[in-house]
């Protein structure tokens, strides 16, 4: 679904991420790796948050920036950073209205998302006055609206407490859509396809969970 070809991003004159070459076509991918090592990096780069000093990012194909970021959907480590407008239902049009879809059809996509995760009643709740989790959720039913391809996550339940977290976890197992999902949560990755250990720029390892972790898990001891 989505390939990079030779991708390096170097800032102030230090390689981020350094000559990567991959292809994500698995259902559910797990991407580790220590603090700094580029797999944060890594991830924005898949929808175009971040763009490649050299190669390219392909999805199906092309590599038009429009391409990844209308089939592609982000959900940031703190929903603050993704939420929008002060009323759930107003954040979750509001790309909708940039889509420039009927009333009737952005409002159906809504209702759709939000009965998804179980949250329809926080529909004209304050985003302020929601909890972690519900804002983790509210953040992945704003995307969900886009109805993207593949949906990248950088870290979500990393702010949460442990019902929350289960909660955002239980989410992200019931979805159709692929998902490549960055965590230091190892136990949410066991019933993944495959894990990429990012090591300093570049992919490490790259094979099924548990030899994967193995060897994080080795390295970090």
């Amino acid at each position: 679904m989505i390939t990079l070809n030779s991708v390096s991003i170097e800032k102030a004159g230090r390689h981020i991420l350094k000559d990567v070459s991959v292809e994500l076509g698995e259902r559910r991918i797990g991407i580790i790796g220590r603090n700094g090592s580029g797999k944060s990096t890594f991830a924005r780069l898949l929808n175009g948050l971040e763009k490649p000093t050299k190669g390219a990012v392909r999805f199906a194909g092309s590599d038009e920036p429009k391409d990844l970021r209308r089939n592609v959907g982000f959900v940031f480590q703190n929903p603050d950073n993704q939420i929008v407008y002060p009323i759930v239902s107003e954040d979750l049009e509001f790309g909708l209205k940039n889509l420039k879809l009927p009333e009737d059809e952005r409002q159906a996509r809504i209702d759709a998302a939000l009965n998804r995760f179980g949250i329809a009643h926080l529909a004209e709740r304050f985003t302020h006055e929601l909890s972690g989790g519900e804002k983790q959720l509210v953040a992945l039913a704003g995307v969900l609206v886009m109805r993207p391809k593949l949906i990248v996550f950088d870290e979500p339940t990393t702010l949460l407490d442990l019902w929350n977290a289960k909660a955002v976890k239980a989410a992200i197992d019931a979805l159709d859509e692929h998902v490549v999902l960055v965590t230091h949560d190892l136990d949410l990755l066991k019933d993944f396809d495959r894990v990429i250990l990012i090591e300093e720029g570049g992919i490490a390892a790259d094979a099924d969970p548990g030899t994967v972790i193995a060897r994080y898990r080795g390295g970090s001891a």
